[in-house]
Parts: structure tokens; sequence; C-alpha cells
């Protein structure tokens, strides 16, 4: 550790000042004459004893300089030795200065770093270092960081301060550093939503009356009660802020009161809200309390009000530059380059902002009371229009005609919304371009192609950099087939704004038609990137990779797809048959399942859970989806003969027959019921069995008869002849006049005996397919014991 060391003066003749630092009036004199030291200091730059007297200017008198010992010596004169006047100077040597002929100066004297007076100041410097670590964290996004940096200063300035108590008064104390260290780690919590923590270091600054202006910082108090929506307590601290600010400080006290109008807004409490606003509008206008206070009179209904405040909104002020600014005068290079360097810098852009706001404030107040000041929404819009062409808003005027003809077209009332739209024809490029775009749109819309391609036309050439005129048009273009052409107006849109997910989104469906699928992927995935959570675009690229065979990737995207949509069945029931074809039955299970749990009518996820669990030799569960397929297509046998074989397959014989005679009465031509019916009724010992051999046995022969006459040609002359009697007979249906025509065979033939077991037919098809893709779960080899196999029935129905 370093100590404060005191150098011994060197018994120098040129150094004047040695021995004389502790300077004593009261020394001995006796031995002045020997002492070399007082008499080097005695000495004058002539190398002369001082005299003792000394006249004063101005007097004749003389008198005794002041000695140290009251003895008339007079005091040396020694400020000419620090000047560089020595003995030296006498023997012809050059005038010295910076004593460079005597050698290097002694070096400075070391400062003592444990000192408290530099511990306190090397600590008050970590401080503030970290108080600025913390501020520039909190502007980079880290908010953690910034809550770190803000507690570590926290702890050294109360370190800080328990040192100026031990080495100082209390005076000594810098409050400012401690306030900008607590505001700083309240602010950091507020930050961190750490809102308890915040209140009490705001509350520790607005108790401490040493703070000047410390409750002003009762606002930021009132946000954080305002963020945990308690908004009679936020009210509460921002009327007690406001008390605490000067009347000079207009600004700050206006942005309270906009505070306190927001907080009654929250609560209802609106026409203490209108109050609040209309205070500011009468003080200090601004768009937004304009526009909040036209939302209060528009919750108590107050039409009128709502047009004064209103005029009172387009009335503000905007305070930026227009335009005019930006054209020169005249073709002065100089001042060409400077416009054109200060047309888009940062100043521009904030007055492009303000504007921008202005405009959708008034657009969003005129939609709100357009329809509710006025008999009609129309007169309502009539009324806004007017008001703001008298305005310096003057080119809203056209933007809200259109949104006019947008809300006709939500009411649903087409021709109105058309007629508003065509009466912008013949008026600027800007609005006519608008206006076509969006009769294009609507004319696509109910698919008249003709006039959408003419109104396209008409918005390309009235604004060729207009993006959702050259979209629509490429979507007429696509419409009538022409991909390439439609390529490559989506492709100009995209130029113009790279950011038009619509053409972007058409483009790659234009690229799937053109078999370009690795372009049509690039384009989807640059959609992605734009619009992360968009389930279209996550589905179009799912379908691609399905599309390029890599069920992987497609099982990947459709993972995330379902995160996005966890409810939608085609999605689940398409992960379902991806696990399926890679052979994973357990995963396909599980998504078919979700898929039938949230639409329980998709015949090709009932299907195939019904074959699973038949797969699977739980033939009671799939009873349950094969009775709902029977219920969503009542008109096909498929489902209830294949309810009735799993009653057989689980060895309930007889609900397997009471279903075959409930299918029977509904299907009497039905060939397989009715084998399934001799069999059943055979092998059970009922006596109804020559009854269904009898029909078995005219059905069959009916059949043969019908394909006979398909082999002869003469099936379409007997079918049109069969027609027009029924036609004379009332009509009927195919099927009702089969059935009757089958009750008449069975009500003259003769009975039908039995010869033992017989073959089933070989045109007999199988519940399970073909008309619906079979499952390959249910695709597996036939045993023995299926039932539906296409060998003869055994008599091992029944058990032994």
């Amino acid at each position: 550790m370093m100590q404060n060391v005191h150098l011994a003066p060197e018994a120098d003749e040129d150094d004047l000042y040695s021995g004389y630092n502790d300077y004593n009036p009261t020394f001995d004199t006796e031995d002045l004459e020997n002492d070399v030291a007082f008499q080097q200091a005695a000495r004058t730059s002539h190398g002369r004893r001082p005299p003792l007297t000394a006249k004063i200017p101005g007097t004749s008198a003389s008198r005794p300089l002041a000695t140290g010992s009251g003895d008339g010596v007079a005091r040396p004169m020694t400020a000419v030795q620090a000047a560089g006047y020595t003995k030296a100077a006498m023997r012809g040597s050059s005038f010295d200065p910076l004593g460079q002929a005597r050698g290097p100066a002694p070096p400075l004297e070391m400062k003592n770093s444990d000192s408290s007076e530099e511990k306190i100041r090397q600590l008050e410097k970590k401080v503030n270092e970290l108080v600025e670590e913390s501020c520039i964290a909190n502007s980079c996004g880290d908010l953690k960081l910034a809550l770190e940096k803000a507690k570590e200063a926290g702890r050294k300035e109360r370190l800080l301060v328990r040192q100026h108590e031990q080495v100082a008064t209390p005076e000594n104390i810098n409050l400012d550093l401690t306030y900008s260290v607590l505001f700083n780690l309240a602010s950091q919590y507020a930050a961190n939503e750490m809102y308890a923590e915040a209140l009490n270091t705001y509350q520790v600054i607005v108790k401490n009356k040493m703070f000047n202006n410390g409750g002003r910082l009762k606002v930021n108090m009132g946000n954080i009660y305002f963020k945990q929506r308690n908004y009679s307590k936020a009210v509460k601290f921002y009327r007690m802020a406001l008390d605490q600010i000067p009347s000079t400080h207009k600004e700050m006290r206006i942005k309270i009161m906009e505070n306190i109008g927001i907080a009654f807004i929250k609560t209802g409490q609106y026409f203490d809200a209108i109050s609040s606003f209309e205070y500011i509008m009468s003080m200090s206008p601004n768009l937004k309390a304009g526009f909040n206070l036209i939302l209060c009179y528009f919750a108590v209904g107050n039409g009128e009000q709502m047009k004064t405040a209103f005029q009172k909104l387009i009335a503000v002020p905007l305070e930026v530059d227009y335009d005019d600014k930006y054209i020169s005068a005249n073709d002065d290079a100089h001042t060409n380059l400077l416009i054109e360097a200060i047309k888009n810098d940062s100043l521009r852009q904030i007055e492009r902002e303000r504007k921008s706001m202005a405009e959708e404030y008034i657009m969003t107040a005129a939609k709100l009371i357009a329809p509710v000041i006025e008999t009609s929404f129309a007169v309502g819009y009539d009324w806004c229009v007017e008001v703001v062409k008298a305005s310096h808003y003057v080119e809203l005027a056209n933007d809200l005609e259109i949104n006019k003809a947008t809300t006709y077209l939500r009411q649903q009332d087409f021709n109105q919304a058309l007629e508003t739209l065509k009466m912008f024809e013949k008026k600027d490029s800007r609005v006519k371009s608008a206006a076509a775009t969006n009769l294009s749109f609507l004319y696509y819309l109910e698919n008249e192609l003709a006039q959408a391609t003419k109104y396209a036309d008409l918005a390309v050439n009235s604004d060729r950099y207009n993006p959702a005129a050259l979209t629509n048009k490429g979507n007429t273009v696509f419409a009538n087939g022409d991909y390439e052409k439609a390529a490559e107006f989506y492709k100009e849109a995209l130029r113009n704004d790279s950011s038009c997910t619509e053409a972007l989104y058409n483009l790659g469906l234009t690229y799937k038609k053109l078999n370009r699928i690795d372009q049509a992927l690039d384009c989807f995935l640059k959609l992605h990137a734009i619009l992360q959570n968009s389930a279209q675009v996550l589905h179009q690229i799912a379908n691609i990779y399905e599309i390029m065979e890599d069920p992987n990737q497609a099982v990947e995207w459709l993972l995330q797809l379902i995160s996005v949509v966890p409810t939608d069945p085609h999605v689940l029931s398409k992960l379902g048959k991806l696990y399926d074809n890679e052979g994973d039955k357990s995963q396909a299970f599980h998504y078919y399942c979700e898929s039938y749990r949230y639409f329980p009518s998709n015949i090709e996820v009932i299907e195939w859970l019904g074959a699973y669990y038949i797969d699977t030799q739980f033939c009671e569960k799939a009873i349950e989806y094969f009775e709902r397929a029977a219920l969503i297509l009542p008109t096909q046998v498929k489902w209830p003969l294949m309810v009735a074989s799993c009653y057989r397959r689980s060895g309930n014989y007889q609900k397997a027959l009471e279903k075959y005679k409930v299918i029977h009465k509904k299907f009497p031509e039905n060939i397989e019921c009715l084998r399934f019916l001799v069999r059943l009724c055979k092998d059970m010992g009922m006596t109804e069995v020559q009854e269904y051999q009898t029909k078995l046995k005219k059905v069959e022969k009916l059949k043969e008869i019908r394909e006979q006459r398909i082999k002869s040609g003469r099936d379409g002359s007997a079918r049109s002849r069969r027609e027009g009697n029924a036609g004379s007979n009332g009509g009927g249906t195919k099927g009702e006049r089969l059935s009757a025509k089958l009750k008449a065979l069975s009500g003259t033939g003769e009975p039908y005996e039995s010869s033992g077991r017989k073959e089933i037919d070989a045109s007999y098809v199988d519940p399970l397919g073909p008309t619906v893709e079979r499952p390959k779960t249910a695709a597996r080899k036939r045993t023995e014991e299926d039932d539906f196999a296409d060998e003869e029935l055994g008599e091992d129905l029944l058990p032994e």
C-alpha cells in the first residue's frame, strides 16, 4: 500500500525554500550569519544584501521592512529565484527559467489512493457509470440487465452514503446522485413489470422532502396503477401530481389531464372524461384529446355534441409543413440538391407520421359517427365529407367517399357500392385508381371477369405503381388460365411494394399451377418470414413438401400449423394420414381421433377409425363409428352392413340378425343382406329361412336378367320403356320400381329350396371398398375367420 513520503530537502544553494516549510516567526537570529540557507535566501538577484530600509513609493520617508524577529532586518526578496535569476547568471550563464541546467525536477507527490476522499470520489464515479450502463441496456431492450445494473448502482450508492457519514458531515452527501439512482431503479422495476417494487421505490423519493420536485413522480405512480387497471388510484395520483405542478408548466398539466380523462373512460365515467377533454380542447387542443372527446360523446349518444367535437378535431393545426417546400421553384442545381437531401430525412419521416396519424384519427372518427349523427349513415357520411372539404384536410374527402362505398359492401348493398365507386371515374388519378381497384375486386367476387378485367385495367392505367391494382389485374388473368402473365403482374406488384403479401401469396399459387414447386416454396417461405402465424401460408408450405414427397418436412410444418389452429379437423386428419403412410399407427390414431372430436362428420376419418378398431379386434368400438356413418349417408347400404358385420364378429348374432332384418326392409334388393339372413336363420334354426331363400333366388334371377340385357344392348330401350310406364303410372324412383317388381315376383314364384351351403356371388362388394379408399390399417390378408372372404360360409358361425 502506498504511504505518504516526505522527501528531505537537499542542501543545494539554488533551493531557496528548503527548510522553511514550517515557518516560525520566533526563531533565533544569533546564528543567521552561519546559516547557509538563510544567507542564500537573503541575497538579491544582483548578489548584494538588501538594504535595511525600503522607500515607499510616493513618499520621502523610509521605514524598516517587516522582519520575522522585529530587529529591523529586511525581508529577503526570494521571488527572483523562482523566476530563474541565480548567481550563475552573474557569471555569464544563460537565462534558465525552467531550471533545465540544474537537472530534472523532482517527481510529483503521488496521490494517496487509501485516503477516504479518494475512495469516495472513485465510488461516485462507479455509481454514475452503473446508472449510465443501466439506461443504455434499457434502450437496447435488455430489461433484465438494466435492472441488475440499477440494483448494483443502488447498493454502491448506499455504501457511498455510509462512507460520507463516517468522514464528513451529512450535508456533503450528493443528493442528486441519490435521486438519479432511485429514479432509475424505479423505472427499471416498472419496465420489468415489477410494479410493487417500483411503487415502493417511488414512495422513497416522494416522501423525502430533500428531493426537489419529487412530487411530480406521482405521475409515474399513477401510470403504474393504470397498468394494473386500478383506475381509481391512478386518478388519485394524477390529481396529486397535478396539484404539485405550477401553472407555468402548461404542457405537463395538459398531459396529466389527458391521462385523467383516459382513466375515466376506462371506468365508464364518460361525463367526467368529457370535462377533462373539453378543458384540454379549450386550452391546448390536440388530435388525441379531440378523438377521445368524440368517443365519449359517442358513448353517451349525444349526436349534436359529436358534430361539434368532430369540427374541433379537424380544426386542430397539424403543425406539419406541406409538400410545397420540397418542390423547387427554379432549376437551381444547388437548391435541387438540398431539396433532394431533405426529402426523406428523419424530420421528413416524422412529418409523414404526424400527418398519417391525423388522417387516421379523422377517418376513424368519421366512420364512427356517420351512422349515428343523422337519420342514415349515407346522410351522416355526406355531412362529414362536407365538413372535411371545408378544412385543410380536403384530400381526405375522397377517402371518406371510398369508405362510404366500403360500408355499403359490409351491408351487402352492392348496387349502392358500385354507384358510389363509379363516381370516381372522372376524379384525379390516385382516387380513380383506388375506386377502380375496389370495383375490380367486387366484380371478381361476383365472378364477372369481364367487368373485373375492365376496372383492373383502368386502375393500372391510372396508377401503374398501385400494387393492389396490379394484384387484381393478376387475379383476373389467373382466372382466365394465363398463369405466366399473372405471375408477371404479381412480380410487378412486388417490385412496387415488396410488402404486398397478397401478391406474394398469389405468386406462390401461380408457381404451383405452373408446377414450379421450388419457386412456389421460396415464395411461401418468404411470406412466412413476414406472416409467421398465418395458417394459410403454413398449410401451403406443408402441401408443397407433400407434393415433393418429403413427409417429414410436411409433418413438421403441419405441427406448426396446429399450434396456430389447434381445432382444425382437416389439418388433424392430414397429419393422421401422413403418419399412417409412414406406418406410425399410434400417432395416426391420435390425430384421427382429434379430428373426429372436432368434426365427427368426416366420412374418411370415420371409415379409418372403424377399420382400425376392426383390425385391432375391437369390433364393439367400431360399431359407434359405422352407425354415425349410416346417419350421415342413409342411402348407402355399406354402413349398416358394416354395423351388422361388427355384431357378428363380436359374437352377438342375435343383434346381427335384427340389424340385417332392418337393412332388408330398407334395401330389399340387396343380395348380400339376404345371403347373410339366410345363413344366420339356417344356423340358428329359424323358420324364416325359407322366406329369405325365396327372396334371394328371385333377386338373383332379376340380377341375371339385368346383366343379360346389358350384354345384349337392349338395356337402354328397356329403361326408356320402363321410364315411360313409370311416368304414366305416377312416376316413382328406380329403387321403388325395383322393389315393386321384387314383391310381385315373390308373390307368384314357387318356394325356393336350399340345397345346403351356397358360395357368395363373385360380384359381391366388400362393405369397406372400393367406393371409399380403404385405410392401410385395414389392408391385411383375409383369414378364414373373416366373414367377408370370397369363399363359402362355413358351419362355424355359431360356437360349438
